[in-house]
């Protein structure tokens, strides 16, 4: 761990961050796939988030200038959804609404690729995902085997800084050690447990965290970056302690959300490892 002022302001980041959101419980607009709906809900309760999913096209137009937060998913998208989808983000743009993109299987799937794609366009305030999702997103590979990465997270460190470059947003790489990247900046956080990848929604849900994050930092002028790691920092420090007692899957999925909402501030920012990139 780099013991450096950045650091140290870094870590002052997290402990804010977190108890903005538990402060002021931000709502998120989750616009996101039918396989996670619920661990989604779950997960942002249990960090001190309000969850609502609404999904109709005019519903969501809406709907999207009373968040805090709005996250698009596409994992599992309908003609329906996608209309939603643009009707959301076309309010959340207008009305300065932090809106994030998670580019689930992008890359192997046409339909969603065009659409996620569409979306850079709109300039997403944050995008995360997996190495495979990243890379194929900014168009230098060809996806992966549906959820499943194929890719390092250090191999994804060019496409995510070219697409921050190209959204002037924050980008997300999700794995065994995160790679969060926005203009001119870089950070590295480890954090997590190797049964997260056996919980179906963990990565779903971190964009919908991602997304209450942005909504809390927003109203106390914190910035895009340090929310999208504070973000990361929670789920990720829930999944190290939840491991540490855990079982199997189903016994870590449990403690995962106790964790979430059992883990103060300041220990969220103790049981993570955070680097300043060069």
């Amino acid at each position: 761990m780099t013991d450096s002022p950045q650091h140290h302001s870094q870590t002052a980041a997290i402990v804010e961050c977190a108890q903005e959101v538990r402060a002021t419980a931000p709502l998120v607009h989750c616009l996101t796939n039918s396989v996670v709906k619920e661990i989604t809900a779950n997960v942002l309760l249990a960090a001190g988030a309000s969850p609502a999913m609404v999904e109709h096209p005019e519903e969501a137009r809406v709907f999207a200038g009373i968040a805090n937060g709005l996250l698009v998913n596409v994992g599992t998208i309908s003609e329906e959804q996608t209309d939603a989808i643009r009707a959301a983000v076309a309010t959340a743009n207008a009305q300065g609404v932090p809106w994030v993109l998670d580019p689930v299987a992008v890359g192997g799937l046409p339909q969603r690729t065009e659409l996620a794609r569409e979306l850079l366009d709109l300039k997403p305030t944050a995008i995360r995902g997996n190495a495979t999702e990243v890379v194929a997103l900014a168009g230098l590979g060809q996806g992966g085997r549906g959820v499943d990465s194929t890719e390092s997270v250090e191999s994804a460190r060019e496409a995510a800084e070219a697409l921050a470059r190209r959204t002037g947003g924050v980008v997300a790489v999700s794995g065994e050690r995160d790679l969060i990247a926005s203009s001119g900046r870089v950070t590295r956080l480890t954090s997590g447990h190797s049964l997260m990848p056996l919980v179906i929604g963990t990565g779903c849900s971190l964009g919908a965290a991602v997304a209450a994050y942005l909504g809390a930092a927003r109203s106390s002028g914190m910035s895009d970056h340090d929310a999208v790691v504070a973000a990361h920092a929670h789920l990720g420090a829930a999944g190290t302690v939840a491991g540490r007692s855990a079982e199997g899957p189903g016994s870590f999925h449990v403690r995962w959300l106790d964790a979430l909402h059992a883990l103060s501030p300041e220990e969220i920012a103790q049981v993570v490892e955070l680097e300043d990139a060069a």
